[in-house]
This record gives structure tokens, sequence and C-alpha cells, in this order.
């Protein structure tokens, strides 16, 4: 699905009016959980499922999602299918590429109306930029987002969570916001963690900042390994906490690697 949230237009669009709270406000995570859980990656979304590695991230940049199985498979295992001729066909499920917006919207508008978590949060994702053919339409998107949460999906809290943070299209909640984020960190959500490590730093409580970053960084996730770096930097983080950083990034990030996805690496950045 493209993430060009474009119209084609320059005229100024007025602003929408804010859309408030949807649902009921998450419960709260004890610290101790919060600091004790997540520390490592969901094996759904997380793990190719044809050679059932640990995807390095961030994800969209390494992998091709199929709408079709709401899989996403590593590129990899996406250069691999296209040279046994099945280029144009899922490489986990064998169905057809969809070879339109509409038709990529009927596979996605199936599994939603079957409750599919993922399914859910991409549609979301969709109404809220006015992708796939649709009408941007920012409280459609809550809504979904919301009951994706409800189903479990980790991608819809931590979207919720940007979106109740910010204030950006819903009535600003912070408490809400950071909320989500932990209900996802907790399940091993890496850009989660990252924006609670964030949301602390900028409290000065720097700390549980680096604490919350080391988690992230320790799953491969570049920006809070860089951040932790920045606080080193600047005094508010030790050179051995940024060295135990270091070395959890360069461990994830090692378990990632197969000959099959360093081949695919040079195609795939070759076609961009």
């Amino acid at each position: 699905m493209s993430q060009d949230t474009t119209n084609g237009s320059n005229s100024v669009q007025p602003q929408a009016p804010a859309v408030p709270a949807a649902g009921p406000l998450p419960d709260a995570v004890t610290e101790a959980e919060l600091m004790s859980s997540g520390h490592e990656l969901p094996h759904e979304g997380y793990t190719c499922p044809l050679c059932c590695l640990p995807i390095a991230l961030p994800i969209t940049e390494q992998s091709a999602f199929q709408s079709c199985c709401m899989k996403g498979n590593c590129h990899g295992c996406v250069l691999a299918s296209a040279k046994r001729g099945m280029a144009e066909l899922c490489p986990f499920c064998r169905a057809p590429t969809p070879d339109s917006d509409a038709a990529e919207l009927a596979l996605i508008q199936k599994r939603v109306d079957a409750k599919d978590p993922v399914a859910t949060e991409i549609l979301a994702r969709a109404y809220d930029s006015g992708d796939l053919g649709l009408q941007q339409d920012i409280p459609r998107a809550i809504e979904l987002w919301t009951e994706a949460a409800r189903l479990g999906d980790l991608n819809a809290h931590f979207n919720l969570g940007l979106r109740y943070f910010s204030g950006e299209g819903v009535e600003q909640d912070v408490a809400r916001g950071t909320r989500h984020w932990q209900h996802s960190a907790i399940m091993g959500h890496p850009p989660s963690r990252f924006s609670l490590g964030a949301y602390e730093y900028h409290r000065a409580n720097h700390e549980l900042a680096v604490q919350h970053l080391m988690i992230s960084a320790k799953m491969g996730c570049e920006q809070s390994l860089n951040f932790i770096k920045k606080m080193f930097m600047g005094g508010h983080a030790t050179k051995a906490q940024y060295a135990e950083a270091l070395k959890g990034y360069q461990i994830a990030l090692e378990e990632t690697k197969s000959p099959q996805r360093e081949e695919a690496k040079a195609v795939f950045i070759g076609s961009d």
C-alpha cells in the first residue's frame, strides 16, 4: 500500500475539527510491568513467515506487505519467489497480486469484515492518508484504529498514541496517548518503546528514558540507539550505557541477516 499522502492539489484545505476521544481510556500499566515486559520482538509481523528469520527494522523498508493474507515477507523471500517465476503472486499464499487500488481495498475490506486486526489497522491508515482511492476521513481512521487496538493490533495502539499525544486530528490527551504506547511497548513494539523513551527524556527523566531506549535499541531500533548516543554526548547517559546499547543493537541486526537478503538488498536499493 502506498504511503504517499498527497492529493495532487496545492490548495490549502480547511483544518478539520478535532475528533473526541473514542473508546474507554486504556488501563494504566505499572512501571514494574512496563520495564520488565516487551524486551523481545513479537513473532507476528516481525518475523518473515517463509524463512522464519526476524526482519530488520524498520519493517516497512525491509519487507513487502501482502494484502491477500496480511503477511509481510522479507525482501529476500520476495526475490527468491520472483526468481522462481512467481513475481505476480504472493510469496506466502500464492494469490495473484492485486492490480489496482480497488482490488487491494476489496481484499482488505474482506478481512476487516472478518475482524482481522491487521487489516483493520491497514484500513485505518488508508482513511488517515486518503490512500487506496479513499477520501481522507480522520474520524473513520480513529474509529478503525480504536477497533484494531481492541483486537490487539500493536501498530493501532502506536498510531492512536501519536494522535492523542500530539492532538493532531483529535482532542489532545497525553495520558491516553502514553497509555496506548505502554500497551504496545509491553508487547514488544519498538516504535512505542522509543516514543516512551523520548517522552521521558523531554520530561527530564533521563534514567527512565535510557531504560526505555535501551530495550528498543537491543531489539534493533537504530533510532533508539542514536538517541542514547545523543544523550551520552549531552551528559545524560553513560559511556557504558551507550556501549551496551550498541552491542545489543549489533547482535539484533546480525540475527536478521542472510545471503538471500544481502542479494535482495542490492536489487531493491538499485530499483528505488
